[in-house]
């Protein structure tokens, strides 16, 4: 994985409450089995025409051009419905490396964690704070300090996240890339216990 220690981007809004799996990627886009590719049908049904021929729809945020960056806002229950590790994949392909909400579901909250996309947990004035913030904005998300920050205004807020996660983000490890990191300690460990 990508390593991910301090992103300072811009961002998308995306204020929909009770955005759940299926919406972020569509079932009939789940037959592959690479990670590969699945960003062109993140939000498919929101950001395209029902014509087959991928027409964007004008007024959805991916497509509107004065928003940008590694970043995605988004409302209050983010990932919720089904476990589709999918979504996680989604969201990264189309180039997502942070997704900031009030509230996220469990599962997708792990399967982001687990392919090195960071849910950022805020509190709800702090989320509503930055998506009045205009399309030229940016924000600092450091995950050394588990801190979101607004640059404009320098307003923070801090997150949770599990330690082993943080040390996989900040490394760029996936869960092997940690235990071959470790490697040496549990030879150790495993000397002392044999004798």
């Amino acid at each position: 994985m990508e390593k991910l220690e301090v992103l300072q981007s811009r961002f998308y809004p995306l204020p929909a409450e009770n955005v759940d799996t299926d919406q972020i990627i569509p079932a009939r886009f789940l037959k592959a089995t690479t990670r590969d590719g699945f960003g062109k049908n993140l939000f498919r049904d929101w950001r395209y025409l029902n014509d087959n021929e991928q027409t964007p729809k004008p007024d959805f945020v991916l497509n509107q051009p004065q928003y940008s960056g590694q970043i995605l806002v988004a409302g209050k229950n983010f990932g919720s419905g089904s476990s589709r590790e999918h979504a996680a994949w989604a969201l990264l392909d189309f180039g997502f490396r942070v997704i900031i909400s009030s509230f996220f579901a469990d599962i997708f909250k792990n399967n982001a964690l687990n392919n090195g996309v960071l849910p950022v947990q805020v509190s709800e004035q702090f989320l509503t704070r930055i998506l009045q913030l205009g399309p030229e904005a940016t924000l600092t998300v450091n995950v050394a300090a588990q801190t979101v920050t607004i640059d404009e205004t320098g307003e923070q807020e801090t997150f949770e996240i599990n330690n082993y996660k943080k040390t996989c983000l900040i490394n760029g490890y996936d869960d092997i890339d940690y235990l071959l990191s470790v490697r040496a300690e549990i030879q150790e460990y495993e000397n002392l216990a044999s004798h």
